[in-house]
């Protein structure tokens, strides 16, 4: 069995694929895929998410702002509030972004430590978003004690002396269908370098999705094109991939009831 550690169910289009999403969790569950975390990117937005995903024991959620959606100032008692359900298992997305956003370079930094601090206090792992921002990302997560509770940089695109320094710091990286494109050589090497025990896959859904399906919407069942990618990569067997990164994700998400 294998986990879609990130994927943002409510931004589906439904119509576009034709599909309800009961059909695509059972799509995904067809595939062997037996847990769905399903990733907040801003508050407002948070309870219309909460309210679709409850009635599915296999779907988790988390809650914060993304940073290319951070635009004022962090509202951290609503943060502390929203996430505080027992369906929320981690405080994100989260992070910095300056490849489309350096205007907000200040807001984001502010957001960033703003989520690291409510996920200590709830004792719940971070979800990072991060994007030409390397150096600002890790000395946030020095300086704010993100090492406390933990965490994981998703959807990893960034370099190998990046991902060490996560690593050093406790944390997991995530690798999302960027890794099966014919460009992306380089994170390639980096996933060959990390270490089994600190690896998750995920698909981040409705973006970005896996060969042999680009240019579709992307779903979580095609988290299984992710895995057999990065076994091979690795030179492991489908099932060891599998059953590391299945139990990476529960040993980080302490709150997914298996």
């Amino acid at each position: 069995m294998i986990v879609d550690s990130h994927c943002h169910l409510d931004r589906l289009d439904w119509e576009k694929l034709g599909v309800s999403l009961d059909e695509v969790l059972d799509n995904a569950r067809a595939k062997q895929v037996e847990h769905f975390l399903c990733v907040s990117v801003t508050l407002d937005q948070f309870p219309t998410m909460l309210e679709r995903i409850l009635p599915y024991k296999d779907v988790s959620a988390s809650c914060g702002v993304h940073p290319l959606d951070q635009k004022f100032e962090l509202d951290k008692e609503k943060l502390i509030a929203l996430a505080s359900h027992e369906k929320v298992v981690a405080i994100g997305e989260t992070g910095l972004d300056y490849y489309y956003s350096q205007d907000t370079k200040q807001v984001q930094q502010d957001s960033f430590v703003g989520h690291i601090e409510v996920a200590n206090q709830l004792d719940k792992p971070l979800i990072i978003h991060t994007r030409d921002a390397r150096n600002d990302t890790i000395a946030l997560m020095k300086a704010h004690n993100a090492s406390q509770c933990g965490g994981v940089l998703h959807c990893f695109t960034e370099d190998l002396d990046m991902a060490k320094r996560a690593l050093d710091l406790g944390f997991y990286i995530s690798i999302s269908g960027i890794v099966t494109f014919k460009n992306a050589k380089e994170l390639q090497e980096v996933v060959k370098y990390l270490p089994l025990d600190r690896l998750l896959i995920e698909t981040d859904s409705p973006y970005l999705a896996p060969v042999p399906h680009r240019g579709k919407t992307n779903q979580p069942a095609y988290v299984q094109d992710v895995a057999y990618f990065i076994a091979d990569l690795k030179g492991l067997s489908y099932q060891a991939l599998a059953e590391a990164t299945t139990n990476n994700f529960y040993s980080l998400f302490k709150g997914v009831i298996r």
